[in-house]
């Protein structure tokens, strides 16, 4: 009894905290971690990566990188400016940068820091594959995923400190730390993690698309993707992304959809 009421109490105590809403789903969301102090960190932490890499200037492919970005964002910004989300993006600091590496990957810090490493230009095949690629990067900062992320992880260490509290005997004690450790993870996190994938690709799809990007590359990327991971990816459900199959179809599926989106801001041929 004691471990259900210090658990219960622990999560009214997210739930008061949690209310934050994502602007693309109209849902509550966990934001334990305001973007007042998440952003700040975020662009400190990102221009001391910049400091300790090697970026890419003034050549075509780091202009292409800011080209892209800079439409994303400005479809982004229509999207939410049409939807009643005026001045949504007000501390958001967008930055695209290039940066030398052969890993096949980019990412978005909170608040609209941007990287592409080289290794994935290969896999982009030309300016509409970054487009997919960066509209799904800038998803998770406009979607505000690291901030729930965050957020997720602080509630799953606060259940396990408040599951030690309450729970006095050794053994049996031993016994929770040990399935709550692989269970919060593959019941909860993981999918957690999932679906905020899935959520990025949506957003990403309609963000492209609506800057003038063939929303149908997306799904053409992810076969490339597959193709480059030479069937080395985890099981989907051990996995923090969805399956590259899972993506393809869902990507596939989603395109009209995208491009019916993107008609409602004049936009009816795609680069």
């Amino acid at each position: 009894m004691k471990l259900k009421k210090a658990l219960l109490v622990f999560g009214m105590v997210v739930f008061i905290l949690s209310c934050a809403t994502n602007p693309f789903t109209g849902k509550k969301t966990m934001a334990l971690v305001p973007n007042s102090q998440l952003f700040p960190t975020a662009f400190a932490q990102y221009d001391q990566f910049l400091t300790d890499n090697k970026v890419v200037k003034g050549t075509k492919d780091a202009e292409m990188i800011t080209r892209v970005g800079q439409r994303i964002a400005v479809a982004a910004e229509r999207w939410l400016n049409a939807n009643g989300h005026q001045g949504y993006l007000k501390d958001y600091k967008w930055e695209y940068n290039l940066v030398e590496d052969k890993t096949v990957n980019a990412w978005c810090m909170p608040g609209g820091k941007i990287v592409f490493y080289t290794g994935i230009l290969p896999i982009a095949k030309g300016e509409t594959g970054v487009a997919a690629i960066m509209g799904h990067e800038v998803a998770h900062a406009l979607a505000n995923h690291g901030q729930q992320r965050m957020s997720a992880a602080y509630v799953q260490q606060g259940l396990a400190v408040a599951g030690n509290i309450a729970i006095k005997d050794e053994k049996s004690r031993n016994a929770f730390n040990q399935y709550y450790g692989v269970g919060s993870q593959v019941g909860v996190m993981l999918p957690f993690s999932r679906s905020h994938e899935t959520e990025a690709d949506k957003i990403g799809l309609y963000l492209m698309a609506i800057a003038g990007y063939n929303p149908d590359e997306a799904s053409e990327l992810w076969k490339r993707m597959k193709a480059n991971s030479g069937g080395n990816a985890p099981p989907e459900i051990l996995s923090t992304h969805p399956s590259n199959d899972s993506r393809i179809a869902n990507l596939k599926a989603l395109s009209p959809t995208a491009k019916a989106e993107a008609k409602k801001f004049g936009v009816t041929k795609f680069r």
